[in-house]
């Protein structure tokens, strides 16, 4: 095979393979969506969208219709540039995050040795956009949106790394496969959200603000700041906006559920005591591993969202100084207390193994 054939093959793969990432971040941008607003009405006892569609799974596609519709306006006095690439800037951390994350036993686009230091660099883009949109509007309102989720990013993304350090010390590996392969290993219970319970509130509270959800919304604040950094944005350039605020969400639920519910990880049919193998004995091999697996990891992923959904509707908006002193004087101080406990436990669990004693099972969870 010629070098030109290796090229082509290797672009044709890349293009496939970002195809499918982005497919996979559109169908699921539209599900959570529809969820959101369907998840919403049930809290406030009402039925949410039914118009458009059987239970108003049509109402994302009309309002996204909608929108495409409506005219970008560029105000005057903007920094044309910056504010015309702001939306899509934003959007690429959301999609890279999706190249490390395995969907499966044999489904993970890059399985790299450091995923998890390559999805903490990559997240850390974000806030650039943010900054971008609310300086190139060239507006008060979007400017004090951009400084206040600057400062907020920057924040929780130190609390949101150190917070699955304890998963990475328990793995002995950063990356995303040999983690989840490692929760399989310790069989029953085996998922890391026991052990690292304390690392996982942490994480799910740093998200929430990494991610801009209310209860920490502050970035947006419609009732202070208008609508924040993307108040001058219209037409596509806020739906791409809407895109990459659901995108974000769907990423960091499933590095959650990667990290601390065991992934792909789950039963199967065949599994099930006494008739499984014989009435399911026939979904075994590669192709079902690779099946039950995306089920499961889908599975998880959407109960994690389920929650931030429920969270956002039940907790009202916290101040900025608020936010700010959770995150330095609260979130980090426990995230290294969590830190500093697994090291001891599993130290412990090491020493008492080898010595054969039998208080090794007070450690049993941190093995």
């Amino acid at each position: 095979m010629s070098l030109a054939d290796l090229w082509a093959q290797h672009w044709f793969r890349a293009f496939v393979t970002g195809s499918l990432v982005l497919v996979f971040a559109l169908g699921n941008f539209y599900i959570t969506l529809w969820l959101e607003r369907k998840e919403s009405a049930w809290i406030q006892n009402r039925l949410g969208p039914m118009r458009a569609g059987p239970q108003g799974l049509l109402q994302v596609l009309a309002d996204l219709f909608k929108l495409l519709q409506k005219e970008d306006i560029v105000p005057r006095n903007v920094d044309r540039i910056l504010f015309l690439i702001a939306p899509f800037i934003a959007h690429i951390p959301a999609l890279l995050i999706f190249l490390v994350v395995p969907f499966g036993p044999n489904m993970v686009v890059a399985d790299y040795d450091i995923g998890i230091i390559m999805i903490a660099a990559v997240t850390s883009y974000a806030v650039i956009a943010t900054f971008i949109a609310g300086w190139g509007s060239n507006n008060k309102y979007s400017l004090l949106g951009a400084m206040r989720g600057a400062a907020q990013m920057i924040s929780y993304e130190v609390t949101l790394v150190m917070s699955v350090i304890g998963v990475v010390m328990m793995a002995g590996s950063l990356k995303l496969s040999d983690i989840v392969l490692a929760q399989a290993e310790r069989g029953v219970l085996g998922w890391y959200l026991f052990p690292q319970f304390i690392g996982f509130i942490v994480y799910l509270i740093a998200s929430l603000a990494e991610l801009n959800r209310a209860p920490f919304d502050l970035m947006e604040a419609e009732s202070e700041l208008v609508a924040g950094y993307h108040t001058e944005y219209s037409g596509f350039r806020f739906a791409i906006f809407l895109l990459v605020e659901y995108v974000h969400m769907i990423a960091w639920s499933a590095i959650a559920a990667t990290l601390f519910l065991g992934g792909w990880v789950g039963p199967t049919p065949a599994d099930i005591p006494v008739i499984g193998p014989k009435l399911f004995g026939w979904m075994t091999g590669p192709v079902w591993d690779n099946v039950w697996g995306f089920f499961w990891f889908l599975f998880k992923t959407y109960l994690l969202i389920f929650i931030l959904i429920w969270i956002r509707w039940t907790f009202p908006r916290v101040r900025i100084d608020q936010l700010m002193d959770l995150g330095w004087k609260f979130l980090l101080p426990v995230s290294l207390f969590n830190i500093f406990l697994t090291g001891v436990m599993k130290y412990g669990w090491n020493v008492l193994a080898e010595s054969g004693s039998p208080l090794r099972w007070i450690f049993w969870l941190w093995r």
